[in-house]
């Protein structure tokens, strides 16, 4: 069983509500197919916006979710579908909101997303420093630019990889609004 289908068979999907208001057993399905472990071996793109966030915050699934794309990073996977498992991650750990059912429960379901991103710094780190692509070790040093607190290790790995690094990573516009004086956004 690889790591993606062990985090998603620990989840009781069925229990939470998706943003399209339906259960959110779809999503692990989803989560599968996007992972190339679907009913075709080849990764396809799903769209989890209006599922799981969408520009107004984040729905009750996320953190969930943001856990389940740690562990697809943490296994060998296409570049293209690495990437969306990156996409989908930055959606999340960037979301600025709740839902307002999960806020009714005293939910802060992008503090969540950021706290799951954590346990997997050094997946990301990882990412970055392996150069496979440009997009993807851009994204996941955005990611890094939200959930990581030693400013110093990020910018000695922003000096290390400056040369595939984008140019807004390099010179530290992703991550221009972080106070760095107490390590809040």
């Amino acid at each position: 069983m690889r790591l993606i289908e062990m985090e998603i068979a620990r989840r009781d999907w069925q229990r939470m509500i998706c943003g399209c208001g339906k259960h959110a057993g779809h999503l692990a399905e989803n989560l599968l197919r996007l992972a190339g472990h679907g009913p075709s071996p080849e990764p396809s793109h799903v769209s989890f916006e209006e599922h799981v966030w969408s520009p107004v915050g984040l729905r009750e699934p996320a953190p969930v979710v943001a856990s389940v794309a740690l562990a697809a990073l943490a296994g060998d996977m296409d570049l293209a579908a690495r990437q969306w498992f990156l996409d989908l991650l930055h959606s999340l750990v960037a979301g600025e909101g709740t839902d307002w059912v999960s806020a009714g429960r005293g939910l802060d379901l992008p503090k969540m997303c950021q706290d799951v991103a954590v346990q997997g710094m050094w997946l990301l780190y990882e990412e970055v420093m392996s150069n496979r692509s440009v997009n993807t070790a851009g994204t996941a040093f955005e990611i890094l630019t939200v959930v990581e607190p030693d400013r110093d290790r990020l910018q000695r790995v922003r000096e290390i990889a400056a040369a595939w690094l984008p140019v807004c990573c390099r010179t530290g516009l992703c991550d221009e609004d972080f106070d760095r004086s107490d390590g809040s956004r």
